[in-house]
């Protein structure tokens, strides 16, 4: 019986920690009947009480909003999309690292190309055939 009532004592500090976060991070339009104060102050004093209090009663609901954010089937406007939370997720960041990367790539590409044409134009001079026309820079 006493383990019922340790579950019972935790369960009811759990519900308060949740009810005084839920209550501290509400915007202020969201808090209604009493002052942000009063509802934490509720909370605290009057923990199973004040906890049930705050979350039937202290939160205004968004109308045509669900708790768990948009409705299914319904695609949010871009002032309510929620933002990527990591770099990785974001398709404008992830685009912008493969433009860079190909940006590179060609560069190298293209130094590698006058670093072997001049090669060649060494081992040419170096047994006497002169350099190729095609392989000439245009002046």
């Amino acid at each position: 019986m006493a383990r019922l009532y340790v579950l019972l004592f935790l369960a009811q500090i759990v519900l308060a920690v949740c009810a005084l976060i839920s209550c501290l991070s509400a915007e202020e339009g969201e808090i209604r009947a009493l002052p942000r104060i009063a509802w934490v102050l509720i909370i605290l004093f009057f923990p199973l009480l004040g906890s049930i209090a705050w979350f039937v009663a202290g939160r205004e609901r968004v109308p045509g909003r669900p708790a768990g954010g948009a409705p299914k089937g319904r695609v949010l406007p871009t002032r309510e999309r929620p933002r990527p939370v990591a770099p990785d997720d974001d398709p404008e960041f992830l685009r912008s690292i493969e433009e860079r990367s190909r940006h590179q790539d060609q560069e190298l590409f293209h130094r590698w190309e006058e670093d072997l044409r001049r090669r060649e134009d060494d081992l040419r001079r170096r047994d006497g055939e002169p350099p190729r026309e095609e392989d000439r820079p245009e002046v």
